[in-house]
């Protein structure tokens, strides 16, 4: 008779890795982050925005991550899964776009926008790519699109829906939606997705998911607004914010990708189950 696989509790090196994964996507939020480096929280100032502003805000932010999306994605040398990452260089670019972008209000944002979110993207992929991903198979391009829903919720998002696999599920269920429109799409289980699209099908692909995480994305883009709208902080914040917003999504981006990679060897049902036990355990 042939050996067992060894499963997941057999691996130590891969319980450590899930452990530290858990630690990192359950941290206190990005919302949390902020609210702490201004001193209160940002629900009020963001209600305070006129609604006029608050949708130009939406609006830059759909297409900056469209715009970043095409650029960091499609761009990155693709060709060397397990590379290892360079995140201080992607916050120290970062913090400079901040710096540019800190006081200069909605002009200043819908230019600073785009490059900053370019920046997290590119700092996304080299991470997803350190983790042994390829940059060319579609599942890990929505995988690193999907770390952007990672940050806020929706307004129209059920408050009782958090944590990490509640919050990565609903670009799959987008997904299964879009799979019935779009030719040459497979499904490859509950957790993924394999994509031989036309050029045509790939950019419908990219704008509705953009689209759908652009909403959650837009949460804290509003609150980050906000957030240097306050006197005291101003363009000092503008660096603080922007390194702090790469930071945590650079951290979403190793926990995320950590899962995957472990529930592609070990299976989606055995790490999910494997991930609520020790979550439990932290919040216990």
């Amino acid at each position: 008779m042939g050996e067992l696989a060894p499963t997941l509790a057999d691996c130590p090196q891969d319980m450590a890795d899930l452990r530290r994964a858990v630690a990192l996507l359950e941290a206190p939020t990005l919302s949390a982050r902020m609210a702490n480096l201004v001193g209160s929280p940002l629900e009020f100032a963001v209600r305070k925005l006129p609604a006029g502003i608050s949708r130009r805000i939406q609006g830059a932010t759909e297409a900056a991550l469209y715009k970043a999306a095409q650029a960091a994605l499609w761009s990155m040398d693709r060709k060397q899964p397990g590379k290892p990452a360079s995140p201080r260089l992607h916050r120290l670019a970062a913090a400079a776009s901040g710096a540019l972008g800190g006081a200069g209000g909605l002009p200043a944002l819908a230019i600073e926008l785009p490059l900053s979110t370019t920046i997290i993207m590119r700092a996304v992929a080299d991470i997803a790519r350190s983790e042994g991903f390829d940059l060319d198979d579609f599942a890990t391009r929505q995988a690193c699109l999907e770390v952007f829903a990672l940050g806020g919720n929706s307004s129209g998002d059920d408050a009782s829906e958090t944590g990490y696999y509640l919050a990565r599920g609903f670009t799959t269920e987008l997904m299964r939606h879009l799979s019935a429109e779009l030719a040459g799409t497979t499904l490859s289980g509950s957790h993924g997705l394999v994509l031989g699209l036309g050029p045509k099908e790939a950019g419908k692909w990219l704008a509705r998911i953009v689209e759908k995480v652009a909403a959650r994305f837009g949460v804290v883009v509003s609150e980050k607004f906000a957030a240097q709208a306050v006197p005291v902080i101003g363009a000092v914040a503008g660096a603080t914010l922007n390194t702090m917003f790469t930071g945590y999504y650079q951290d979403m981006a190793r926990g995320h990708f950590i899962v995957r990679r472990l529930e592609h060897k070990h299976g989606f049902e055995t790490v999910r189950l494997a991930y609520g036990a020790i979550s439990g355990r932290m919040r216990a």
